[in-house]
C-alpha cells in the first residue's frame, strides 16, 4: 500500500514500484493529489490514512507512507490539522498494520524535523529541533515508529527528506499552493506571476541568499525501493537501526543559493525571470544540507541526477507539456 500515492512524491515512488514488479495500491482522499496521477497499473482506493484498517488485510506485506499534511505556513495558523492528519493518521495507520500482522513500513520525513541547526552537512544525529508544527509532527512520528519498532516488531526506515524538485514521466508537482523555489520560478517564464521573490539577501552565504540541497524525485523514488527492501527481515533496518528503525537523510550535499537557481531557470528556459528582493522569512536558516552518507553506506543510495539545470529542465518540461520526455 502506498498513501498519499495520488500526490507528487508518493505518485513517483508508486511508478517506480509498478515498474519493479509491485502490486501497488494506492489510499488517497484526493484533497491534495491527482486521480491521474496514480499509475496505470496500480489499484486505486479512494479513502482517509484514518481509515487504512478497512483497506489492508494480512495479504499486503508492506506500507509506504507518504499521506500527510504539508504547508509549513499553514501548520502554524491550523496546527490542528497538522497534528490530527499527521500524527493522528499515522497512528491509526501503525495500529491498522499491527492488526493484519504488517511488518514492513516506508515514511515519508523531512528534514524540517531538525529546524534551523547550527551545523552543516546536517547528520541524522543532529538534534530534532523544529521550529513549526508541520516540522514537530514529523517529528513526533518518527518517536512513534520507533517505539512500535521496539514494542512491537515494526521494522521501518523514515526518509528525511531535503528539498525535493523535479519531475519523472507524467508525474510532477501540482500543488494548489505553491511553496517551493523552483516551480515557483518556473511560473514566471510560464507566465502565472511577473517575478520571482528572493526573501533575503544578506545571509552569511556566498551571495547572499539561503543555500539549499536539491534532489531529483526519481532519485528519492530510487531510495524508497531500497528502503523497502531494508525492511525485509534480515535486511538493514533490523540489523542497524535501533530496535529495527532506521533514519536515513536524502539530499546530493551539495547546497544552491537562491540565486543560482533562479540563475538555473533563466539558462534552462531562455527568459529573464525578473526576481525582486523580500525581507528574510523568520526561521530560514542559512544554509541547510545534507549528509546522505549512512543511506550511501547502509542503503547503497547514489543519487545520479544531481544536476541543478537537469532538475529545473526536467520540472520545467512538465510544467508546460505534462510529462517529462525520454
Amino acid at each position: 500500500m502506498v498513501t498519499g500515492g495520488a500526490g507528487y512524491v508518493g505518485s513517483v515512488v508508486g511508478a517506480h514500484l509498478v515498474a519493479a514488479g509491485h502490486d501497488v495500491v494506492v489510499l488517497d482522499d484526493l484533497s491534495t493529489g491527482h486521480r491521474d496521477a496514480v499509475p496505470d497499473k496500480a489499484v486505486f482506493v479512494e479513502g482517509r490514512v484514518q481509515d487504512a484498517a478497512r483497506h489492508l488485510d494480512p495479504s499486503y506485506d508492506a506500507v509506504l507512507h507518504f499521506a500527510a499534511s504539508s504547508l509549513v505556513g499553514e501548520s502554524v495558523t491550523h496546527p490542528e490539522k497538522y497534528w490530527h492528519n499527521n500524527v493522528g493518521g499515522s497512528l491509526a495507520l501503525l495500529d491498522a498494520m499491527r492488526e493484519h500482522g504488517i511488518e514492513r513500513f516506508v515514511f515519508s520525513s523531512t528534514a524540517a524535523v531538525y529546524g534551523a541547526p547550527e551545523v552543516s552537512p546536517i547528520t541524522e544525529d543532529a538534534p530534532c529541533a523544529p521550529t513549526n508544527p508541520y516540522g514537530a509532527s514529523k517529528s513526533a512520528v518518527d518517536q512513534l515508529i520507533t517505539s512500535y519498532c521496539a514494542a512491537h516488531g515494526l521494522r521501518a526506515v523514515s526518509l528525511r527528506y531535503f528539498n525535493v524538485a523535479g519531475a519523472f514521466g507524467r508525474y510532477g508537482e501540482r500543488h494548489a499552493t505553491e511553496t517551493h523555489l523552483i516551480p515557483l520560478a518556473l511560473q514566471v517564464p510560464h507566465g502565472t506571476h511577473g517575478s520571482v521573490a528572493i526573501y533575503g539577501t544578506d545571509y552569511p552565504t556566498s551571495d547572499g541568499t539561503c543555500v539549499r540541497d536539491y534532489i531529483h524525485v526519481a532519485d528519492l523514488a530510487d531510495a524508497h525501493l531500497l528502503a523497502l527492501t531494508a525492511t525485509a527481515p534480515g535486511g538493514a533496518a533490523q540489523t542497524a537501526g535501533a530496535g529495527g528503525h532506521l533514519v536515513c537523510n536524502l539530499g546530493t550535499g551539495t547546497g544552491f543559493s537562491v540565486r543560482a537557481v533562479v540563475d538555473a531557470v533563466r539558462t534552462v528556459t531562455g527568459c529573464a525571470v525578473p526576481a525582486h528582493e523580500a525581507p528574510r522569512r523568520a526561521g530560514d536558516p542559512p544554509i541547510l544540507v545534507a549528509s546522505a552518507r549512512r543511506a550511501h553506506d547502509v542503503l547503497g543510495w547514489r543519487p545520479t541526477r544531481t544536476s541543478l539545470e537537469d532538475i529545473v529542465s526536467d520540472a520545467w518540461s512538465f510544467l508546460r507539456h505534462g510529462e517529462v520526455g525520454p
